[in-house]
């Protein structure tokens, strides 16, 4: 467990904090710096494999964008396949999608029609958890073709902005928590 928190910690302190970006008021959690230390990046992925190479998992979700980075390592230490869930019209072939609320608005994710099978038990992989929006529009699109969502992975929660609450009971495994 000490090495656990030793790697945790490193994790926390390699990702940097910008204020008021992208608009005054927000502390974003800038993940690039994370990617920039290989000891951090490696650590990330060891974690996430250390809890789910022995869960069953067929498929790993990976949430535009940043759960493109996540998602395919984990992916293939646990012998899963990759799914991309995109942006709308990000994608070439026939496409189910699942919209969401934004502060102002709504969006769409989408994922190719296939790449889910009803008999999947699925992880969904993003950077960040903060409204929980794009993470339950992500789980409710798995869900749809029947799939099982084992749990919801990130490497960030803002706690305070209550993005579990959205997601129910299902699952949500995340290394590090930081303040909005």
């Amino acid at each position: 467990m000490a090495s656990a928190d030793a790697r945790l910690a490193g994790i926390a302190s390699s990702i940097r904090v910008i204020p008021d970006f992208p608009k005054p008021g927000i502390m974003f959690q800038d993940i690039t710096t994370l990617l920039l230390d290989p000891k951090a990046f490696r650590d990330t992925i060891d974690l996430f494999v250390e809890r789910y190479k022995d869960q069953g998992i067929t498929v790993v979700a990976g949430v535009e964008a940043r759960g493109f980075i996540f998602g395919p390592p984990i992916a293939l230490a646990i012998g899963a396949k990759f799914v991309p869930l995109r942006k709308p019209k990000k994608l070439p072939g026939e496409v189910i999608s699942e919209e969401y609320s934004l502060e102002y608005g709504t969006d769409k994710i989408e994922m190719h029609v296939g790449a889910v099978q009803a008999n999947d038990r699925a992880l969904v992989v993003d950077d960040l958890i903060a409204t929980g929006g794009t993470l339950c529009a992500a789980v409710k699109l798995i869900e749809r073709v029947g799939a099982k969502v084992f749990e919801c992975a990130c490497v960030i929660e803002l706690p305070e902005l209550k993005g579990r609450d959205k997601l129910g009971d299902r699952p949500v495994f995340v290394l590090v928590e930081a303040d909005a």
